[in-house]
């Protein structure tokens, strides 16, 4: 009966997903869904909604005391290890120059804004959803930076001209970190916790002011457009899926999907079980986990095949990534929270 109810508990997490992104796959087949749909539905989503969400997260939690930062620590330690390991096994085994970066991005670099935000507030409830918003802070500029290193670290024919654009691209990049619309989510809702402080309280203990009760036009404006934000990306991230040839791309996908969806999911995950378990290092409870998974055993960021065609590397390899971790993530996903339901870990 307990193994049952774990497999329901697990099913009952990922099959939301997988049937909002299958809808979006089949819409798109039947040409209900355009191209440019997806194109402004993507954009609409990254920009506006998924930042509503983020700050909502942010807002909810009760104050910086509540937040363990230690999880931030180890997660960005995870990401730079995944990031560092992936390196040195492309320049070694992938033979193909163009193919290295795209590889490289794909083993560290998860996406963890559409995906994951929602598979973590599957998994762990508004505990879930606060902590994966508050690692999306960290975690979505330091996998910025690195794609741009992992996209032009192997290039081994650039002239002094390039390596001065290279320079420029990085700064760029540095400057697309800082603007980016989900990170601007978390630093406001992060201001906004850190003005709650300075609020005088009522004599029973409530704030003078609060957004909630006091702006409620746009707290509620902002609460519906994170409402939909992860179900509509799911959807648009299934109508963009694309099964075209894989001819020729068989070893590095099958290399790149493995290292997305397994082998970094065991490293993270694995190793936040091990340090809790038999160290005094971190001590992470079954409220850290689903933000755990959602970060390191999503698919590959649907906007690496997008830079990774900008960058001069095979935009077509990446485009596969994203669609072949996107598959196989359901089944290992589904096979992590399975494991960690049976711990007491979820």
């Amino acid at each position: 009966m307990e193994i049952l109810d774990t497999f329901k508990f697990a099913l009952d997490a990922i099959l939301p997903i997988i049937l909002l992104i299958l809808l979006g796959y089949i819409l798109k087949r039947i040409h209900f869904l355009t191209d440019g749909f997806l194109k402004v539905g993507n954009s609409f989503v990254f920009n506006v909604c998924l930042p509503c969400l983020l700050f909502y997260n942010v807002y909810s939690i009760e104050s910086f005391e509540s937040i363990d930062w230690s999880v931030v620590l180890y997660s960005e330690i995870c990401i730079i290890l995944a990031f560092v390991i992936g390196a040195l096994c492309c320049k070694f085994f992938v033979k193909d120059p163009r193919q290295k970066g795209v590889i490289l991005q794909c083993v560290f670099r998860s996406n963890y804004a559409i995906i994951g935000v929602s598979l973590a507030t599957s998994l762990g409830g508004t505990n879930g959803q606060a902590i994966a918003a508050l690692l999306s802070a960290f975690s979505i500029p330091t996998f910025n930076v690195l794609a741009v290193i992992s996209l032009t670290m192997f290039d081994t024919n650039q002239n002094e001209n390039e390596k001065t654009s290279l320079g420029k691209h990085l700064l760029k990049t540095l400057k697309g970190v800082v603007t980016n619309p989900l990170i601007i989510g978390v630093v406001i809702g992060l201001v906004v916790l850190g003005i709650r402080y300075a609020i005088p309280t009522n004599s029973d203990g409530s704030l003078v002011f609060s957004l909630e009760r006091d702006c409620k036009l746009f707290f509620k404006c902002v609460t519906d457009l994170a409402n939909i934000a992860s179900p509509l990306a799911l959807v648009v991230l299934g109508g963009m899926f694309d099964f075209s040839t894989v001819k020729g791309m068989l070893k590095p996908i099958i290399g790149g999907t493995l290292s997305r969806v397994l082998i970094v999911p065991l490293i993270g995950i694995g190793g936040a079980i091990i340090l809790s378990k038999y160290t005094n290092l971190i001590n992470f409870d079954e409220s850290v986990y689903p933000a755990l998974i959602a970060l390191f055993a999503s698919p590959v960021a649907v906007s690496s095949a997008i830079m990774a065609e900008q960058m001069n590397n095979d935009g077509k390899l990446a485009s596969q990534l994203v669609v072949w971790t996107s598959l196989f993530s359901i089944i290992t996903i589904f096979g992590f929270i399975v494991v960690l339901r049976s711990m007491a870990l979820l």
